[in-house]
């Protein structure tokens, strides 16, 4: 994710405004994508009220790595479904959680371990539409892990976090909303 942020920081300085980078996994390269038109303006994925059998209770978030989607489960069989961006190979992860926290336009720390790996990221970031979590957080459990927003919508559907469950800020107010501090979260690929 990192190295995503300084990339899109480089191509923001030499494009236009309306133009961002986005890194494709199928090709490991980066690529030109125009925002603010077509596809590209919110997410590329509609959100949607679809129906969903499922064992879990209403309130619970089931994201389907595989799928690149999150489920936020409804009472009688049905699901609000989102489009999410999820870690890319090597940061794939699944499990059972309870969401911990929840935060609005939430400051970001970034990992030591991230650091590490991109040692320009600041220690912390405050919040702000700047930020790379966006608009909300959703803590998972206590892993690193959250569902946030982002304010990179080409992300959505794609395969390029380092761990964390994005959707779009529009997207992810919605789920805030939605979802309770210790709700279940159930990450599968």
């Amino acid at each position: 994710m990192a190295l995503m942020l300084s990339v899109l920081v480089t191509a923001a300085m030499v494009a236009p405004s309306a133009a961002a980078v986005r890194y494709n996994a199928d090709t490991n390269e980066f690529e030109q994508v125009t925002y603010g038109t077509g596809a590209h303006k919110g997410s590329p994925i509609k959100r949607q009220v679809v129906d969903y059998e499922t064992k879990y209770r209403p309130g619970t978030v089931i994201v389907d790595t595989a799928e690149r989607r999150l489920y936020f489960v409804l009472p009688d069989g049905q699901a609000v479904k989102y489009g999410v961006g999820v870690g890319r190979d090597g940061f794939r992860w699944s499990g059972e959680h309870h969401i911990s926290r929840k935060a609005e336009w939430p400051g970001w720390t970034p990992p030591a371990q991230m650091r590490k790996r991109v040692p320009d990221l600041p220690a912390y970031m405050p919040g702000g539409p700047d930020n790379p979590l966006g608009a909300r957080a959703m803590y998972i459990g206590s892993t690193l892990y959250r569902l946030h927003g982002t304010s990179e919508p080409w992300s959505i559907g794609q395969a390029v976090s380092s761990g964390c469950i994005r959707l779009t800020n529009e997207d992810v107010v919605d789920l805030y909303d939605r979802v309770s501090v210790g709700a279940l979260v159930v990450v599968k690929q």
